[in-house]
């Protein structure tokens, strides 16, 4: 009889892969048009002038150009504002 439990019974051991989620480029770096600038699960990031939100909510830009990142107050449905980051692409 084994003194210890067998490996493959075990419910342990498992996690799921990494998504790699973050920012991509920062503030002042340069992107091509239809590089990818933030990956996000959500709207974190709200995106801005030259930027687009891909389905799986990806900031990329739209035009090439030097990436920004501001403070912005947006509006929410009862009347109050909540502060979020906003990245927009400055084309030269």
């Amino acid at each position: 009889m084994a003194h210890t439990k067998s490996g493959g019974s075990t419910k342990l051991g498992r996690d799921s892969r990494s998504k790699r989620l973050g920012v991509k480029l920062n503030h002042g770096q340069q992107a091509k048009a239809g590089e990818i600038i933030i990956r996000q699960r959500g709207i974190a990031v709200l995106p801005g002038k030259n930027v687009r939100r891909a389905g799986d909510d990806t900031l990329y830009a739209a035009v090439t150009g030097m990436v920004q990142f501001k403070d912005a107050k947006k509006k929410k449905f009862d009347g109050s504002y909540r502060y979020a980051k906003k990245v927009s692409v400055v084309s030269e």
